[in-house]
């Protein structure tokens, strides 16, 4: 188990090393220039010339990378060229507001999501489960942007029920937070339980077509004591798998979502970064997302691990 858990954390420094590779030289061939855009169309050669110069833009991209690199690794994320802020306030200041979002859908989708797909793979073969099963698969590959316009079509428009743009100030009292989450916390609960409840439904369904289940059907046992009794021991570590990817997924997929609802969260500062050409902090949410996302693989791999009853049982 050690060996594995030092592999994978090897794996995962890795990975991130690539990924930083891979930020870096994505922000460097985005179109435009930061000290043009500050400066304004109209600004001479020589003051973007000066502006480059003072953001050490004219320094040679290896250096820069080395220099970014090791700042990171010491815990020091530069500064935003466009307000000179230090982008670890920028990070405090946002990444409270998508760690809430994030968690309400998870305490919401996860607990929704496993009831759904054990419903779903009681019924298998069942009108019922082919309904379900379309339902689910129809709104997996439904994209988040589709799933939040409708929301805002019907909630916001038509019903004038929630406000269309997630405003957290002065959001004082449980209505005023509930209205203010409504619609962004729908959008990413639609996407991450069906997501989960079709695998936690294949999950279960193929455990209930092995023999040992076959077997004790035929002697009368209902489908739900075999479930409970048997198949969710199996199926633990499959689903906290699936649980903790789907999770990751919500982590960096959420930008979509802050996006479309003006959510003032991490993703909305890249975003915002990206069409200013504040290449610092591009590169450090993106990074942030990357090291998240990382870590609850990682979790996912350990999860996984500790619930195989095959290797359990070898080492007993």
């Amino acid at each position: 188990m050690a060996k594995l858990l030092m592999g994978r954390m090897f794996l995962g420094v890795l990975v991130l090393w690539l990924v930083s590779v891979l930020v870096f030289v994505g922000t460097q061939i985005l179109p435009g220039d930061v000290a043009e855009l500050a400066l304004g169309q109209y600004a001479t050669p020589d003051a973007v010339a000066t502006l480059r110069a003072q953001m050490g833009l004219d320094r040679p991209a290896a250096y820069r990378y080395l220099d970014w690199l090791t700042g990171m690794a010491q815990g020091d994320w530069g500064r935003s060229m466009v307000t000179n802020t230090p982008i670890s306030a920028m990070l405090a200041e946002r990444a409270p507001n998508t760690a809430m979002l994030a968690g309400i859908t998870a305490l919401i989708a996860v607990p929704l999501s496993i009831g759904i797909g054990l419903l779903m793979s009681l019924g298998t073969g069942k009108w019922g489960d082919r309904l379900s099963t379309a339902a689910v698969l129809s709104l997996s590959a439904t994209p988040e942007f589709l799933i939040a316009t409708v929301a805002v079509l019907v909630f916001a428009v038509k019903l004038k029920w929630f406000p269309a743009i997630a405003y957290l100030g002065g959001t004082h009292g449980m209505g005023a937070f509930i209205k203010a989450f409504f619609l962004p916390v729908l959008t990413l609960v639609i996407v991450v339980t069906a997501q989960i409840a079709r695998m936690t439904r294949a999950i279960i369904s193929n455990l209930l077509e092995q023999p040992f289940a076959e077997m004790a059907m035929l002697k009368g046992v209902s489908r739900w004591r075999i479930v409970r009794k048997h198949a969710l021991i199996l199926a633990a570590g499959p689903i906290a798998n699936v649980v903790a990817l789907n999770i990751a997924y919500l982590v960096s997929g959420i930008v979509v979502v802050e996006t479309i609802f003006s959510y003032p969260g991490l993703a909305r500062l890249m975003t915002d970064a990206v069409l200013a050409r504040d290449m610092p902090v591009i590169q450090a949410c993106a990074m942030l997302f990357s090291g998240v996302y990382v870590v609850l693989v990682l979790l996912a791999d350990i999860l996984a691990l500790m619930f195989d009853v095959r290797r359990s049982s070898v080492r007993q």
